[in-house]
């Protein structure tokens, strides 16, 4: 009498029927398998639990207490009671060649399954660790767990095809080659975003924490996450606007990170002048004008120049128009240059400089270029307009206009 026949070899003896006796022979033994396995799993799991708990409190690394916080030493435990299992499904439906195939082919799609729990728990372990260190925290570290979960999760997948339908897994996978295209198609979004993944990270597009500026979907703030499909901006409102990973490389957007690590915050802004404004400046309007400050030292050596220059070349000055002269928009470039160069929010070590772009129908564009040397929002705003509300205000004295279009008050003085 073997141990495995005891329980039927008992029955039979109390009179039960063979087929009777089976039947219960394998209920008795399947309940007492599952009691067992539960049970070493319960003492397992407890003892695992606490060797590790012992282990963390004696590292200095804290990539332990994230090993403990995603139950990584909890789904390791299963491996015995599972082992257990498939060791001894045999004894239990011994009887029943049927069922015993059945339930160990059920055992070994939940190994897989249990493989891929600790494979996902030990990956949010790591990537959990990795957001700990300095060099790591702004990198996609989601995106790529998402990919080799995603792969994981279909190997297993197919794997487990592979056991319930009885087939070879290299022919399984021959057959599924013929269906790619499929597969291809209902994958896409993941696989274009497992692409820009990878271009993000190796071209450092864009990182955690990053300001970027995405106009097409309205994104205007800081990069919080990035997945494998999606990249979370938390605007400047505290909404949150989610982009997909691919648009990052198939469209536009605008990273601020280079303006935020230099030294200053560029201003580049124009005023428009009014082109019939534009004139030579008399030696009376000179003198008028060495005045003001910022530009008398300036003055009196330019125009020292140029009186030497038409003297010497004995220019008739009875037309203005004739040798060397000063503009009233050259000289209030000069002034505004002066201006920002000794102004407090610029900073004097990057480009400053006011230039001339190209006349347009809307007059001659002079644009302030230059860099402020504090570079959160509102006070880098606080300095533009202060610049410009000083350059607006200054620009009658040099006898300058601003174009703008006609507004109601235009007309007032006109009479029908």
């Amino acid at each position: 009498m073997t141990m495995k026949h005891f329980i039927y070899d008992y029955l039979v003896e109390t009179g039960i029927s063979a087929v009777y006796a089976k039947y219960l022979n394998m209920i008795i033994l399947l309940i007492a398998l599952l009691v067992i396995a539960f049970l070493v799993d319960y003492i397992i799991k407890k003892v695992f639990i606490k060797l590790f708990t012992q282990f963390t409190v004696k590292t200095k690394t804290n990539f332990d207490n994230f090993l403990v916080s995603n139950r990584v030493p909890q789904n390791i435990a299963h491996i015995i009671p599972l082992i257990f299992g498939l060791e001894f499904i045999p004894i239990v439906f011994q009887d029943f060649p049927y069922f015993e195939n059945m339930v160990e082919k059920g055992f070994k799609v939940f190994a897989i399954i249990l493989t891929l729990w600790i494979v996902r728990s030990l990956l949010n372990a790591l990537k959990d660790y990795f957001k700990t260190l300095p060099r790591l925290r702004d990198k996609p570290i989601d995106s790529y767990i998402q990919v080799f979960m995603i792969f994981a999760w279909v190997l297993g997948i197919l794997s487990a095809f592979a056991i319930i339908t009885s087939i070879e897994f290299i022919k399984f996978f021959t057959t599924l080659g013929a269906a790619s295209a499929i597969i291809i198609l209902v994958f896409r979004d993941t696989i274009l975003g497992f692409v820009a993944s990878i271009q993000v990270s190796i071209n450092d597009m864009v990182r955690i924490g990053d300001w970027i500026t995405f106009e097409k979907y309205g994104a205007d703030g800081d990069v919080i996450e990035i997945n494998l499909s999606t990249v979370k901006v938390q605007n400047f409102d505290k909404t949150i606007t989610t982009i997909p990973t691919y648009a990052l490389i198939s469209d536009s957007f605008k990273n601020w990170r280079g303006m935020e690590r230099s030294e200053g915050r560029r201003i580049k802004r124009a005023l428009n002048i009014k082109l019939d404004s534009v004139s030579y400046l008399t030696k009376e309007e000179v003198d008028t004008l060495k005045n003001i400050s910022l530009i008398t030292s300036y003055l009196e050596t330019r125009q020292s120049d140029i009186d030497s220059y038409n003297s010497e070349q004995n220019i008739n000055k009875d037309i203005l128009l004739n040798g060397r002269n000063l503009t009233n928009i050259g000289v209030f470039r000069k002034y505004l240059e002066t201006y920002i160069e000794n102004h407090s929010g610029v900073n004097k070590d990057m480009m400053i400089m006011v230039r001339q772009l190209a006349p347009t129908a809307h007059g001659i564009p002079l644009e302030i270029y230059a860099f402020s040397s504090d570079k959160r929002w509102k006070n880098y705003e606080y300095i533009m307009a202060d610049i410009f509300d000083h350059t607006i205000a200054a620009v009658p004295y040099f006898n300058l206009e601003i174009f703008e279009y006609p507004s109601n008050s235009s007309f007032k003085d006109f009479k029908a």
